[in-house]
């Protein structure tokens, strides 16, 4: 066997003790894993001295020690290790001595009352969205319009808010109700608009307490503000995006849908002259993997209800596309967005569109290190790119031939800038 790391998936223990149990809790309740016996925290392979008898420990420690039962399996390996391989459980909470655990990198720690909570509920097969709201004294005109407006409902009442899933008569209103309802006590979107860096705020917006209908509409709003703008050609009035609003919107409605709601923060958008970051709070749902998020797979929904409403009012296309709507609105550009998954929230970047002046990969790696705004001497670009710097000079030449870029200066002064 090669040598291995331990991961936030992945194991070592040189011996069998009690302490692996609260690893086959965390990896019970989240998102399953391998514990591999006889290896040693830098993953070189020790051995067990007798693999059958440590089999039986295991087996009976985690048999005696963990409620409900875990699924997993045991098998003997060539070299005297044993191999546990523990598959994500459906009866979650998974406890060791009445607590439950989870990985934290490739630690295992015991998780907090709010994620305890959450696999309680996560055992019963219920969501957050669909508990009973708090508030039961609420009104749906921003609803009502809405749906007037996109999709010709002229009726709107307690059967409507049945057939959305928002109300029903054992337990009244839900939290997706609420979330949809004109006056609520949910967080919503923080905007902030930076200046030339992060210590200069030209302006904060705040949009909470109302239907998300709502707070969605005015993130719009101030998108429009920054990043639209108008071009007199003769009597013609052309509008212009320096970012495309469809790809924002995909991004704003992905965060309202598929943010954690249990927790009071707020989606937190920042805007700056290049681009914007959209960070909304939780990470991917439990049964996702990164991979599959990010390449558009998004087979399981957070919040199923609200999606739902975002999809009858035509906000999103189709369920869990918005990652691969915002990559084809970007396939074309010179920089392309970017996201970042990580336990406690999904970030998006969305830059400046920028049209591929068909630059090739050599000069497009030479792009991406000048400025708009600062002229770079050569000597601020050879060091970072991987190739020579007679091939540099030669691609800014071509660069600049393209329109693509603009020298300013000769000789040893020589220095470039994006057009």
């Amino acid at each position: 066997m090669n040598r291995m790391k331990e991961t936030r998936t992945i194991e070592f223990k040189e011996t069998v003790t009690n302490t692996f149990l609260k690893t086959v809790s965390a990896f019970s309740n989240y998102s399953g894993g391998m514990i591999l016996f006889g290896i040693d925290d830098n993953g070189k392979v020790k051995g067990l001295s007798d693999v059958k008898q440590s089999c039986l420990d295991i087996e009976n420690k985690i048999n005696d020690s963990i409620c409900p039962q875990p699924n997993y399996t045991l098998e003997i390996q060539p070299d005297q290790t044993i191999k546990l391989l523990v598959k994500s459980g459906v009866q979650k909470p998974y406890l060791y001595k009445s607590k439950a655990y989870k990985r934290n990198d490739t630690a295992t720690i015991e998780v907090d009352i709010l994620e305890l909570s959450r696999l309680i509920l996560e055992g019963k097969n219920i969501r957050y969205e669909e508990l009973r709201c708090k508030d039961q004294e609420l009104s749906f005109e921003t609803l009502y319009c809405k749906l007037r407006e996109h999709i010709q409902i002229h009726t709107f009442n307690q059967d409507t808010l049945k057939t959305l899933n928002l109300y029903d008569d054992d337990n009244g209103y839900n939290n997706t109700a609420g979330l949809l309802a004109d006056k609520n006590h949910f967080p919503g979107i923080d905007i902030v608009k930076f200046g030339e860096n992060i210590s200069i705020i030209q302006k904060r917006s705040t949009f909470e307490n109302i239907s998300i209908l709502e707070v969605y509409e005015k993130a719009i709003e101030v998108f429009r503000d920054y990043y639209q703008y108008e071009v007199i050609q003769g009597a013609d009035r052309k509008k212009m995006e320096k970012i495309p609003e469809a790809a924002f919107r995909e991004a704003i409605a992905n965060a309202l849908i598929h943010r954690v709601w249990d927790v009071d923060s707020q989606i937190r958008v920042s805007m700056f002259d290049d681009r914007i970051e959209i960070v909304s709070p939780g990470g991917l749902p439990s049964g996702i993997t990164e991979e599959e998020y990010l390449s558009g797979k998004l087979s399981v929904l957070r919040n199923r209800n609200l999606a739902n409403v975002f999809y009858r009012l035509g906000f999103v296309e189709i369920f869990g596309m918005g990652i691969t709507r915002i990559k084809q609105l970007y396939a074309e550009a010179l920089i392309k967005p970017d996201f970042e998954v990580s336990e406690n929230a999904i970030k998006i970047m969305l830059p400046v569109f920028e049209k591929n002046a068909d630059l090739t990969e050599d000069e497009i790696i030479i792009y991406k290190l000048l400025s708009k705004t600062m002229l770079k001497p050569i000597s601020e670009v050879a060091p970072y790119v991987p190739f020579g710097k007679s091939k540099t000079t030669k691609l800014l030449k071509e660069m600049c031939q393209k329109g693509v870029i603009t020298v300013e200066g000769k000789g040893k002064s020589t220095k470039y800038i994006i057009s």
